[in-house]
C-alpha cells in the first residue's frame, strides 16, 4: 500500500549547546537519536535508576540502544514509529543537553520540570524551528520543536512517554517508571470537533480554486493539483500520511447487485489497518480529469504504482506527508489573500483559512458527512474510526439548533425606544 517502505529514519548534523554541567570538551552533538553520540558520562551505563545487575531482558546497555529498542516493536507502523520517535527524541535530548544528565538518571522532580519545557521550550534558539516550519531531519535549520505544544499534545507526548518508561521497566532495564508519579487530570469528555470548515467557507475555497488561472502550463498543473487534492481529501476523508502513501492502482471497481459499477478505494490506515472507502462517481470524474492533465490514461491499472498526487517532477516518487502538508496550507493561504482582496469583511473568515490544514479537511468531511444526514456507522468505517463515540464528534447540527433557539428566544429585550436621560 505505501509507496515505499519508510526514508531514512534518522540523520541530521545539528549541533547544540550543553549544560554547564557537562564538561566544556564534552559537546554533545545532537541528531536524531539513531545517530546521536552521547558522552560515556551521559549514555545511562551507569544511571541511577537502571535496573538490578543481570536482570535486563535486553542487550542493551545504554540508554540510546534501549530507546531504540522500544521504537523498533513500531518499525512496521510508519505514523506510530514517527511520532514515539519524536517524543523519545525529545526528552532524551532535553535530558543530555539540559539537564546534563542521563535518560536513566531522571527523577520526578525532572520530569515535571520537563512538563513545563514542553509548555515553552527554551531557550528557543536552540530547541525552536526559526520560522515555525517543519524541515527534513538532516536540515540544519531542523529543531525538535517547530513551536510552542498545544495542550492536547503535551498530554500526548506524556502518554507516549509513560509507555516508554513503563516498557523499559518491565524489560529489567529501569528500575522504575518516575513519569507514573506525575499527577494525571482526569479525563474530560471530548468537545465537538471544532477545527473544520464550515459549509459557506469550503464554498469560498472550491470559488477560489475554481478562478485560478490556467494560460501557461505551470499554472494548469498548479490547477489541477489544487483541484485533485482538495475533492480527494474532501470526498474521501482522507489523513495526510494515506493521501501521502497512496497509489493510483489502489483505485478498484467491482459490479453492484444493480449490475452498475461500484468504485472503491483501499487504503492503509492508522495502526496499519486496511480498510476500502467508496468512490463516488465525481470522485472518478475528477481522478480522470487529473490524469489526463498529467498526461496518463483516464483510469489506473490495477498495479499501477503512480502516486495518488502527482509529483511536479518525478512522476512516480510519492510525496513526503509534508509536502502535502505545504500543499493544502499553499491552497488555503492563498484562497485567504484572495478573500482579504474582496474587503474588510472578509478578514475573519480569512484568518480561519489561514489556520486551517489537511486534517481540517478530514474533519470537514466527517462534518458535513454527519450533518447532511449520513449514516454515523457509514462515517466511521469511511473514516476508519474505531468507536461510534469518535465518529459522534462530527454532529453539530444539534449544537447550530441549540445555538439559534439560545439566541431567538433568550433576550434581555431592554427598552431602547425612551430618550437618553428621561
Amino acid at each position: 500500500m505505501s509507496c515505499s517502505s519508510y526514508r531514512t529514519l534518522f540523520a541530521s548534523n545539528l549541533a547544540f549547546g550543553t549544560s554547564k554541567t557537562v564538561p566544556d570538551a564534552q559537546l554533545v552533538t545532537v541528531k536524531p537519536v539513531e545517530s546521536l553520540v552521547v558522552p560515556e558520562i551521559l549514555d545511562g551505563r551507569d544511571g541511577t535508576n537502571r535496573g538490578a545487575a543481570g536482570g535486563s531482558q535486553l542487550s542493551a546497555t545504554n540508554d540510546l540502544d534501549a530507546v531504540r529498542a522500544w521504537l523498533s516493536n513500531y518499525a512496521d507502523t510508519k505514523t506510530t514509529f514517527e511520532n514515539y520517535r519524536k517524543e523519545a527524541e525529545r526528552l532524551l535530548l532535553w535530558a543530555v543537553v539540559q539537564l546534563g544528565k542521563p535518560l536513566s538518571s531522571l527523577t520526578h522532580e525532572d520530569l515535571l520540570l520537563f512538563k513545563g519545557f514542553l509548555v515553552d521550550p527554551q531557550p528557543a534558539a536552540r530547541w525552536v524551528s526559526s520560522t515555525g516550519g517543519k524541515f527534513p531531519r538532516g536540515d540544519e535549520r531542523w529543531r525538535p520543536f517547530n513551536g510552542p505544544l498545544s495542550p492536547a499534545s503535551q498530554r500526548q507526548a506524556l502518554i507516549i512517554l509513560n509507555a516508554m518508561f513503563t516498557w523499559l521497566v518491565n524489560a529489567g532495564y529501569l528500575r522504575g517508571n518516575p513519569m507514573a508519579l506525575l499527577r494525571q487530570r482526569a479525563k474530560r469528555s471530548a468537545p465537538r470537533v471544532t477545527r473544520y470548515l464550515s459549509t459557506s467557507l469550503w464554498d469560498e475555497v472550491k470559488v477560489f480554486v475554481e478562478q485560478l488561472p490556467r494560460e501557461s502550463a505551470e499554472e494548469r498543473a498548479y490547477y489541477a493539483r489544487s483541484r485533485w487534492l482538495t475533492t480527494l481529501f474532501y470526498l474521501q476523508g482522507m489523513r495526510i500520511s494515506e493521501v501521502a502513501g497512496g497509489k493510483m492502482g489502489d483505485f478498484s471497481r467491482r459490479l453492484g447487485a444493480d449490475g452498475k459499477d461500484q468504485w472503491w478505494l483501499e487504503t492503509l490506515g492508522k495502526g496499519n489497518k486496511e480498510r476500502i472507502v467508496p468512490a463516488s462517481p465525481e470522485l472518478i470524474q475528477e481522478m480522470r480529469l487529473y490524469r489526463i492533465e498529467n498526461g496518463l490514461a483516464p483510469l489506473p491499472t490495477r498495479s499501477e504504482e503512480t502516486p495518488l498526487v502527482i509529483p511536479f517532477r518525478g512522476r512516480n516518487r510519492c510525496l513526503s506527508r509534508s509536502a502535502i502538508h505545504d500543499a493544502i496550507k499553499s491552497i488555503f493561504g492563498n484562497a485567504a489573500s484572495w478573500l482579504r482582496s474582496k474587503g474588510a469583511e472578509f478578514s475573519d473568515r480569512a484568518d480561519e483559512l489561514e489556520r486551517a490544514s489537511a486534517h481540517w479537511l478530514r474533519h470537514t468531511a466527517g462534518s458535513h458527512q454527519a450533518d447532511g444526514g449520513v449514516d454515523l456507522r457509514t462515517i466511521r468505517d469511511n473514516l476508519g474510526h474505531v468507536s461510534l463515540n469518535t465518529t459522534s464528534l462530527y454532529l453539530h447540527t444539534e449544537d447550530d439548533a441549540r445555538h439559534r433557539e439560545t439566541v431567538d428566544r433568550h433576550r434581555m429585550n431592554w427598552d431602547d425606544s425612551k430618550p437618553e436621560g428621561k
